[in-house]
């Protein structure tokens, strides 16, 4: 299909994070934008005030007139249940309709595109390289997971010429991509639901990776099976950062590449996992042929991305960081985090698990991640798309950590009963609507201190 053809875009999950950014982007070079979402949210306040239509009821007769089957694409998110409405109306009048993966392979078939793929780090990665080029002047779009600090967007730049894209592996979404450079910061399980397996998981990685059919324009960690260029942190590779230290707050280090060495550069964000994020844009910006100073620049004036490790509460009292963390790998990053910076506090993380199948297949590793912290409040499991799943919930979770203060809390007793903790660090950690709570959260620890 020819997205030129197109005039209206119906995006039918429109609140969530990886399909707000399309909705933006679409409106951004002109179309008529609307959609449908379950509930309110921060993100779909921001649209609507952005000129895009958005309603909260499955009823046909919402969506805009003018939205034919002609001229209209209607993109959907794979948690949408098959038994929408909205849906099935599209299907049974045979409109144009994609999946979310599928508009991207459209978008990036036509541009340069750089595809960040792995478990862990595509938001952050993603982030970073986006902003680096659109500091550099690039003609680029970065679709972005999550809010980027610098933009309050998904959405980094309005350029055609270059994207910057999350290689998903979700549902095998990443498959649909057209990369010319890439990087695969992780290949952790993820995902059970949808694979299996492990090996399954790690086939579609190398699948992935047989897109760049350049192995020097694909970046790999040190521990993975695939062929491509390495990155490390303090260790040998293609690419490490080197003279690692901490100045003011903030890493300065030097880039040892294959042609030359990069000297003194600057990157604001905690922990060792951010660094090697740095690390992988670095590796596919100088590849791409931008100039050092360009990319000291965007690391140095980078602000992250909301909800990783992103600083709500900061003062010598008390210390409150709210974090998207859904894996245990990424709860051990996290903590990590937490204990290099703040090596004599007390630490607090408030967790709500996301999905019941991810719970139930990493249980124990959930179970010994979440024990490392002095106080654990445990919320319900975030359902998303899924049913619930018997015997699979947060007491059995609970029982299997080992912490000396853990508790089972809910929405309507977590304020009282973060309040009641004498910890000096407290970290809300989950995918699920648990960021929702952030600002209210942030307040009431305000108005206590």
């Amino acid at each position: 299909m020819n997205l030129n053809q197109i005039d209206n875009v119906y995006l039918i999950g429109i609140g969530g994070i990886g399909m707000s950014n399309l909705a933006r982007y679409f409106k951004n070079i002109g179309k008529q934008v609307s959609g449908y979402d379950k509930t309110p949210t921060t993100l779909t306040t921001e649209l609507i005030k952005s000129g895009i239509e958005i309603h909260f009821e499955d009823n046909v007769d919402l969506i805009p007139e003018n939205f034919n089957i002609e001229n209209t694409l209607v993109i959907i998110t794979p948690a949408v249940p098959a038994k929408h409405e909205e849906w099935n109306y599209f299907l049974t009048n045979n409109f144009i309709i994609k999946k979310r993966a599928e508009v991207l392979g459209l978008i990036t078939k036509d541009s340069f595109c750089f595809a960040v793929a792995g478990t862990h780090g595509k938001t952050t990665t993603s982030g970073i390289l986006g902003h680096i080029l659109y500091e550099s002047g690039a003609d680029v779009t970065a679709f972005i997971g999550g809010i980027v600090e610098n933009y309050n967007s998904n959405l980094i730049g309005s350029g055609v010429k270059i994207t910057v894209v999350e290689a998903d592996e979700f549902d095998r979404s990443f498959l649909h991509l057209h990369p010319d450079i890439a990087c695969v910061t992780s290949m952790d399980a993820d995902h059970l639901d949808i694979y299996g397996t492990s090996d399954a998981i790690e086939a579609s990685f190398v699948e992935f990776a047989a897109k760049i059919k350049d192995k020097s324009k694909l970046f790999i960690t040190t521990d993975l099976p695939l062929e491509g260029l390495t990155v490390a942190v303090n260790d040998a590779a293609d690419y490490q950062a080197v003279n690692v230290r901490i100045e003011d707050g903030v890493y300065v280090f030097d880039v040892v590449t294959p042609t030359e060495i990069l000297k003194d550069l600057k990157f604001a964000l905690p922990g060792r996992h951010n660094l090697m994020n740095a690390m992988m844009a670095i590796a596919m910006a100088k590849t791409y042929g931008l100039e050092t100073t360009a990319i000291a620049n965007g690391l140095a004036t980078f602000k992250g991305i909301r909800r990783r490790f992103s600083y709500q509460i900061k003062s010598e009292a008390l210390t409150y960081i709210d974090d998207y963390a859904h894996h245990p790998t990424e709860i051990d990053a996290v903590y990590h985090a937490v204990s290099e910076l703040y090596p004599s506090k007390k630490v607090l993380a408030v967790f709500q698990p996301h999905l019941f199948s991810r719970t139930r297949d990493f249980i124990e590793d959930f179970a010994s991640s979440l024990s490392k912290f002095d106080e654990v409040l445990l919320l319900d499991i975030y359902p998303a798309r899924e049913l619930p799943i018997e015997g699979v919930d947060s007491t059995w979770l609970l029982s299997k950590m080992t912490n000396d203060k853990k508790e089972l809390s809910n929405k309507e007793n977590l304020i009282g009963a973060i309040l009641s903790s004498d910890a000096e660090v407290i970290v809300t950690i989950g995918a699920g609507d648990i960021g929702e709570m952030v600002g209210t959260i942030k307040e009431a620890l305000n108005e206590k201190n």
